[in-house]
């Protein structure tokens, strides 16, 4: 089961782009024993290794990061752009996470908030 976040950016020129990075979609899909896959799609206006969007992160509402996932590089010409991060584990109290962005200049964005999808238990 996944569940698909769909944000429409509001864009008011290139130089907001070139501030903070926007966290424009997320996937979460429940892998089974506590575990889940995250797929975030990240736009940022790179300008290369001396500013660009280098990590996201899941959170839980009270600021435990459940899982960080690291970019390697910059994605100048691939904008917005998806990655995923594997293995996350969530414990089973958590129904709401907080998905942000972090640039190598401005530091982390805004998160955006996503309840999980996860099955109602047989009765």
């Amino acid at each position: 089961m996944f569940r698909t976040l769909l944000l429409v950016p509001f864009l008011f020129g290139s130089a907001a782009l070139a501030e903070e990075p926007r966290v424009v979609d997320v996937t979460a899909r429940d892998s089974g024993g506590g575990l889940w896959r995250f797929d975030v799609t990240v736009a940022h206006a790179d300008e290369g290794w001396e500013h660009y969007a280098d990590a996201w992160e899941i959170a839980t509402p009270d600021g435990l990061v459940l899982g960080t996932r690291r970019l390697a590089h910059p994605h100048v010409s691939e904008q917005p752009f998806t990655r995923s991060l594997r293995g996350v584990v969530v414990p089973e109290q958590v129904t709401l996470v907080r998905v942000r962005a972090h640039d190598s200049v401005h530091g982390w964005g805004a998160p955006v908030e996503i309840t999980l999808p996860r099955e109602a238990p047989e009765t």
